[in-house]
């Protein structure tokens, strides 16, 4: 059984959420990543996504794109970021970790040569944020093979013809974009978002988690309430930015910025533990 699909069967019968931060492979420095990766765990990430970087990240806004632009000045590759996946797993062989990108990377690699590369490093699932449904069957199965779930994601504009092609594409967790725009974009309506992911669950069983507008523990409570799954990015990639040059100092406030969200969301009212 795949990692993510595990740990969402344990949460579930906990009772609890998944807390899933992302931060980008190489940012602020190549050997910063696995320690920040293992404090991310410590401090009560479920599952996590390494970001790929990339020249031109057109879903993220300016904290990611600068992210990805630091990454790539220090040498940062598709084959690096796997390296450090592999590293990682020497330590952690529990938490699951999905890649998340743009297809330009793993198509300069080749689909066959990255799922098999993926599999070897130890990646559990792989978004890819401008590979469309329509267009990833090929991807798919090529990832169903090696054991790695294809993560997909869904937008506030997504049809119900979409949402239930899409579904039946993805494993793992469905990723939903709360707001229309960028990565680090402004304000998040709860209920709206709440009324699309019953549209979403009315097509699939899969879980379903919200990332785009969540900066701080009291946002990540009220999507925890709603949503199987909270994603939050920019607001961790932009402290480490700001604590690039004091890397101890950086893993401790990203790490207890992540924890005061797991706190927040464990406080809410989640349904009760279930048995299977």
């Amino acid at each position: 059984m795949n990692r993510i699909t595990r740990r969402f069967q344990d949460l579930r019968r906990a009772g609890r959420k998944a807390l899933i931060p992302y931060i980008t492979a190489g940012d602020p420095r190549p050997e910063l990543t696995v320690p920040m990766l293992r404090a991310l765990v410590d401090a009560g990430a479920d599952i996590l996504e390494l970001g790929v970087p990339f020249s031109d990240p057109m879903a993220d806004g300016p904290v990611i794109q600068k992210a990805c632009e630091r990454a790539l000045a220090q040498g940062m590759s598709l084959r690096k970021v796997l390296e450090l996946v592999g590293e990682f797993r020497q330590s952690d062989a529990e938490t699951p970790l999905v890649l998340m990108g743009y297809l330009n990377p793993i198509e300069r690699m080749g689909h066959a040569a990255f799922a098999a590369a993926a599999r070897e490093a130890g990646v559990d699932g792989v978004l890819t944020v401008d590979l469309p449904p329509e267009e990833a069957a090929e991807t798919v199965e090529l990832l169903d093979k090696a054991g790695i779930a294809p993560i997909f994601l869904l937008a506030p504009t997504s049809s119900d013809q979409r949402i239930q092609h899409t579904a039946r594409l993805a494993r793992g967790y469905l990723y939903y974009v709360s707001l229309k725009g960028v990565t680090g974009s402004a304000a998040l309506n709860v209920a709206e978002v709440a009324a699309k992911l019953e549209a979403i669950r009315a097509r699939t069983e899969l879980p379903v988690g919200v990332g785009f507008g969540i900066k701080d523990p009291p946002t990540a409570a009220a999507i925890a309430e709603v949503a199987d799954a909270v994603v939050v990015g920019s607001t961790l990639v932009a402290k480490m930015a700001e604590l690039a040059d004091e890397p101890e100092r950086m893993r401790r406030e990203v790490a207890a910025l992540l924890g005061a969200m797991r706190r927040a969301m464990d406080q809410v009212g989640a349904p009760a533990a279930v048995a299977d």
